[in-house]
């Protein structure tokens, strides 16, 4: 006669199904860490009493030194920015899946050498889960401080210079070549780009982007004219290409808010849009449906780029191996082009 099977001990994970909740808030919930709502608590301890489950000492000892708070750190210097119609709603699309995973969202500026020591700090110490960085430039002193964190690193966007193993970012080569293309198409043989800061990932793809559909096209594209992705830096950019190239028909600007300033531009010369000179723009932020006339973009999913790097870093918080995504861009067309 055979004895039986020793009977399977059920997973964190199965309890977390049960309960519906996520393995983060599962392990947070069974070693009485905060910022877990009593809902969930009450769901997982009965799915624990459910399942017979066990916790593991050595995944207790780890789970308790979790901090219940991830954080989205921003070269910039300027608190404002994260006013800015385009973080403002990253912010919205990281903070509902963060919720979703009981964590909560810390804002971090790193532009000043201070400000980039705190957040080193702050990642060396595992003052947070994980961290998502955004907007890094060229050579950013941040990307490097990364190799020293002790929590995960999920990235918005793929830096220039670096190739991080796990990132979330926009087809912006795509997106900026159907823009070209869209105007390429009415006709426009004169094409001008308006960049943002090349020394930035996104700035250089959407220049690559503009620059592929001008050569695929047999047309030679115009340099790179930096608008740094501001609507100053875009109305003196346009400024700089009418007087540079006074027979432009045609205006990619590689953000809505370097478009509007662009428009703003013609109109003050007297240039009509688009009769004379058509505009497109990238983001499709709401800029783009009061601009006058209403502007042509590339709309970008933004709060799922948000959304998407904070569901990556709660995955690599749990243990997982999430593969880097790529969102798709569509063209929007309005009356500037």
């Amino acid at each position: 006669m055979t004895e039986d099977a020793p009977r399977r001990q059920p997973t964190l994970d199965e309890v977390a199904e049960r309960a519906g909740v996520s393995r983060s808030v599962a392990s947070r919930a069974l070693n009485n860490a905060p910022h877990v709502s009593r809902a969930k608590r009450e769901a997982v301890e009965r799915a624990v009493r459910h399942l017979g489950y066990v916790p593991n000492p050595t995944a207790r000892a780890l789970a308790t030194r979790q901090t219940g708070a991830a954080a989205l750190v921003v070269s910039g210097e300027d608190p404002s920015i994260f006013a800015d119609p385009f973080f403002a709603r990253v912010i919205v699309g990281a903070s509902a899946a963060l919720e979703e995973a009981d964590l909560h969202l810390m804002l971090c500026l790193a532009a000043t050498e201070r400000a980039r020591k705190r957040v080193a700090e702050l990642l060396r110490s595992k003052g947070v889960d994980g961290a998502m960085l955004m907007a890094l430039r060229e050579d950013d002193p941040l990307a490097r401080m990364i190799d020293d964190a002790q929590v995960p690193v999920v990235f918005g966007g793929r830096p220039v210079g670096s190739a991080p193993r796990w990132y979330v970012d926009v087809d912006n080569v795509g997106g900026a070549r159907e823009a070209t293309e869209y105007l390429l198409s009415l006709g426009r043989r004169r094409v001008a780009a308006i960049c943002g800061r090349l020394d930035t990932g996104a700035g250089r793809a959407r220049y690559r982007g503009y620059r592929d559909a001008m050569l695929g096209a047999g047309l030679d594209p115009f340099p790179p004219r930096e608008g740094d992705f501001t609507e100053a830096g875009g109305a003196a950019a346009m400024a700089g290409l009418l007087a540079e190239h006074p027979g432009v028909d045609g205006v990619f600007a590689a953000n809505d808010n370097m478009a509007a300033g662009a428009m703003r531009t013609l109109r003050e010369a007297g240039r009509r849009i688009p009769a004379d000179v058509a505009v497109v723009g990238f983001d499709d932020l709401a800029v783009a449906r009061i601009a006058d006339p209403p502007l042509t973009t590339v709309h970008q999913p933004i709060e799922d780029l948000g959304r998407e790097m904070a569901r990556m870093l709660v995955a690599l918080v749990n243990g997982q191996d999430p593969t880097p995504l790529i969102l798709p861009t569509r063209l929007v067309s309005r009356a500037s082009a």
